[in-house]
């Protein structure tokens, strides 16, 4: 007997005492999620900002006129000589940088992938209380590996996409749910069991989050 066939065995004996008229409405889990915060959409923003810092990203409040010039300037502070584009991502903002462009179109490899000192992409959602951001397989964000691979990814993440709640993020992406979602939350890091921190093991080391203020928004 295959391991499929010992699993769905199981499942038909555990599943032999239920009355034929029972239905899955009838056993449904309640889900009583807290959906909505009371802060307001500024301290919302506030927040994942203050969230996202706290994993060790950098981030910078900036407006929309300032995003190249940011862009450029974490480029010369990071060192960086080669930067991959997402596709669909605004490439006039990286074109100044003083880094060759590289384009994933075609799709590059592994290996090219690793030889990229960074990323640039967008951004699906924020979520404050969790200072996580949220990639889909989409334009502007590309697909799972661009985000995965190069040591430096900078992401850009406009204010009126951060929403306060992981439900609110939910429903956010649920248009998306059939598309690879990557959550990031900070450079990637873990520790192992005498509790000593490595970093850039499943993703870039660095984070840095170009967080674009509301037009409305005097925040600079």
């Amino acid at each position: 007997m295959s391991g499929r066939e010992t699993i769905l065995g199981r499942v038909r004996e555990a599943l032999a005492d239920i009355p034929a008229e029972e239905g899955a409405g009838d056993v449904a889990v309640p889900r009583g999620y807290r959906r909505t915060s009371a802060r307001d959409a500024e301290a919302t923003v506030d927040l994942f900002a203050e969230n996202v810092a706290d994993y060790g990203a950098t981030v910078h409040r900036i407006d929309e006129s300032e995003i190249a010039a940011t862009v450029k300037q974490v480029c010369h502070d990071r060192g960086l000589r080669t930067m991959i584009a997402a596709p669909g991502f605004a490439e006039h903002v990286v074109t100044g940088a003083g880094v060759v462009l590289m384009r994933d179109s075609p799709p590059m490899s592994a290996s090219s992938l690793d030889q990229a000192d960074a990323v640039i992409t967008n951004a699906a959602v924020g979520i404050a209380e969790t200072g996580t951001i949220a990639l889909v397989n989409d334009s502007g964000m590309g697909r799972r590996a661009l985000s995965l691979v190069p040591d430096v990814h900078v992401c850009v993440v406009r204010a009126d996409q951060v929403v306060a709640t992981v439900p609110e993020a939910m429903q956010s992406l649920a248009a998306h749910r059939t598309r690879p979602i990557t959550f990031i939350s900070g450079g990637s890091a873990t520790s192992d069991i005498e509790l000593i921190r490595v970093e850039g093991v499943h993703g870039p080391r660095i984070l840095e989050v170009l967080l674009v203020s509301r037009q409305d928004d005097d925040r600079a």
